[in-house]
């Protein structure tokens, strides 16, 4: 899942950029109104994180412009001010949550579960599993029948989104926008390349699972007989 950061406090933003990254999450970074409203309207992001104080157009602004071009990306709002009315304007302004700073870490991960969550996706809290195979996220561990490999990040990430997406097709574009960003020089050759790892992986761990390609379309999971 790809998280968007927009806070104009750089080490603030940085800190937050890697507690995302240890739990797994993708994540981009900017640090004004104006570039967070650029980015989220790419479609990509399953949650933005919002700080309400930003250059060039704030929190707020932000929020209500995306609302208002239909973007329903969960927003959770980031503020030094705790007071009940900026709290009213940006829940009626369309915000999912709203976190005070300072904000304690394990809060604002149960604060992003649960916003996704009421997004309707499938957030894992230690693996995700897919007929005969499960995947461990935490420890990016394969398991088919007791028997488990190590993945790489970008392995995990790459299995865990066709797991998610179960039977639904998923193009390299896509793929390419959730773990490497829209702005990224990432090609399809990338996907490609991971994608040769992974059902290599699969095919040494004997598992049912193979990762079928739709010509022209995409990749998605399916079980052999």
């Amino acid at each position: 899942m790809r998280i968007l950061i927009a806070e104009d406090e750089i080490h603030l933003a940085e800190a937050l950029s890697q507690l995302l990254k240890k739990q797994h999450y993708s994540v981009d970074v900017v640090h004004d109104g104006r570039s967070a409203y650029d980015y989220a309207l790419s479609g990509i992001y399953d949650l933005l994180l919002l700080d309400v104080m930003m250059p060039e157009m704030d929190g707020f602004a932000v929020l209500r412009k995306l609302r208002g071009d239909a973007i329903a990306t969960p927003v959770i709002l980031l503020t030094a001010k705790g007071d009940t009315m900026d709290k009213v304007t940006g829940l009626d302004y369309g915000a999912d949550d709203y976190v005070a700073k300072p904000f304690q870490v394990e809060e604002l991960l149960a604060r992003i579960r649960a916003a996704l969550r009421r997004k309707g996706e499938v957030v894992p809290e230690d693996a995700v599993s897919f007929g005969d195979i499960e995947l461990n996220t935490t420890q990016l561990k394969l398991t088919v029948k007791g028997k488990e490999l190590k993945l790489n990040l970008k392995e995990c990430e790459l299995l865990e989104l066709l797991v998610t997406r179960k039977l639904a097709v998923t193009s390299k574009e896509q793929m390419i926008e959730k773990l490497w960003g829209f702005d990224s020089n990432a090609e399809y050759n990338n996907v490609e390349v991971y994608i040769s790892f992974l059902r290599k992986k699969l095919t040494f761990l004997q598992s049912a699972v193979r990762i079928a390609t739709i010509r022209g379309v995409g990749y998605v999971l399916e079980v052999t007989e």
